[in-house]
């Protein structure tokens, strides 16, 4: 069972991670956030969140690239950089393998829903409310 003091130290590291998924991050950067060993980190992290601190970070990409394709008018490249790829193959097979479809598909199939009335509830949502949701607004 992880103390509360491990938790703690682990929960930085997650921090570490959600702060900096735009850029190219290593597991001893990640590690070092929370004063443990990369390999004693790795296992410690798996353990108590069930994945990965790469999984962990391929997800947060992947969600955040879902959103951008979703409310923002950026091209499916602008978008693979936003998320911290350097490779907009390598962007696309995880895309894919993640969501189960392209980045491109992803993006028209839930333009057309969204052109359709009632189908997508966006035109439902008051923008104050899907703006936060999204993560749109400071306050």
């Amino acid at each position: 069972m992880a103390t509360h003091n491990k938790i703690k130290r682990l929960n930085a590291g997650r921090d570490y991670i959600a702060d900096h998924f735009q850029g190219p991050l290593c597991l001893s950067d990640i590690a070092r956030s929370s004063y443990m060993s990369p390999f004693h980190f790795l296992r410690v992290f798996k353990d108590m969140y069930g994945e990965t601190p790469n999984e962990f970070l391929v997800r947060l990409r992947i969600e955040q690239a879902k959103k951008m394709l979703i409310t923002e008018n950026l091209s499916v490249s602008e978008v693979c950089e936003q998320v911290g790829y350097a490779s907009l193959g390598s962007f696309s097979s995880l895309f894919a393998k993640q969501v189960g479809m392209a980045p491109t598909s992803y993006r028209r199939k839930l333009w057309a829903l969204s052109s359709e009335a009632y189908r997508f509830p966006a035109q439902a949502i008051p923008a104050c409310y899907a703006y936060r949701f999204l993560g749109k607004l400071t306050k």
